[in-house]
């Protein structure tokens, strides 16, 4: 069963990491997609290929989320490819560890303009489109376990997390007359190219593993079933959510 037959999927974020197993695994499910990506030219054509290997089309669009504009840009070319936007997956994201005391301001900026702001302004741009056609759709932003635990070196990254989750909860109520359902998922230690320079250290990757229930850290791949799951019709009633997808992780306090 295909659960996203004949839909338009927009996945932010997706040369590597979640977004690119959300972008393919929403082709296994019959969608065409469009990537947004900002650096990796190589990746992002390999994850191109690799949707069109399974028989449904795909574009590449770079753009820096932080620039409002990119939104926009990015949903009018999806538009140009396919026709319409029935999904968009806000995942974007960098978290570049740093200390508190002596954090540097650019790199607390950077980080809200690109997992807040670039989340705000790609929902905003999608919604817009969605209104526009007139048969609903749905959303489905990446925030974190982040949302709901602090953490040492994380004291930009984590507001912008729980700053997603909001955003869902809030957009919600503003998108439902529309029809328009959105939600989020909240990844636990996920590896990928934002933590691998921190999960390098086999100590503390130890003690992940160990706090995780499942005995293991999730791979991106470990997201993409639940990003298809509310991105489709089979969660047709379910609007306002969080999905912890950790493993147990937070529930695992003893």
């Amino acid at each position: 069963m295909k659960l996203l037959e004949g839909k338009t999927v927009l996945v932010t974020g997706a040369s590597t990491g979640i977004g690119r197993a959300a972008a393919i695994g929403a082709a296994r499910h019959g969608a065409d997609v469009a990537i947004n990506y900002a650096h990796s030219d190589g990746p992002a054509a390999s994850c191109v290929a690799e949707i069109e290997a399974i028989g449904q089309r795909a574009i590449a669009v770079k753009g820096d989320v932080a620039d409002p504009q990119t939104a926009q840009d990015f949903v009018a070319r999806a538009v140009d490819a396919f026709g319409k936007v029935d999904v968009m997956v806000s995942n974007a994201g960098i978290c570049p560890f740093h200390a508190f005391l002596d954090m540097p301001v650019d790199v607390v900026e950077r980080t809200f303009k690109v997992n807040l702001h670039g989340a705000y302004f790609m929902v905003q741009a999608a919604a817009q489109q969605m209104v526009k056609q007139g048969h609903g759709g749905s959303i489905v932003a990446v925030s974190s376990i982040s949302a709901l635990v602090g953490g040492e070196y994380q004291t930009h990254y984590t507001p912008t997390k729980a700053g997603v989750h909001s955003l869902m909860q809030s957009t919600a109520i503003a998108l439902g007359k529309h029809g328009i359902r959105c939600n989020s998922v909240l990844p636990g230690t996920i590896l990928t190219e934002i933590n691998k320079d921190d999960l390098a250290d086999a100590e503390k990757r130890e003690y992940m593993e160990a706090r995780t229930p499942l005995g293991r850290l999730g791979a991106p791949e470990d997201l993409a079933g639940p990003i298809v799951f509310l991105a489709s019709d089979m969660a047709a009633y379910v609007t306002g959510a969080a999905l912890l997808v950790d493993g147990g992780m937070y529930v695992n306090l003893q």
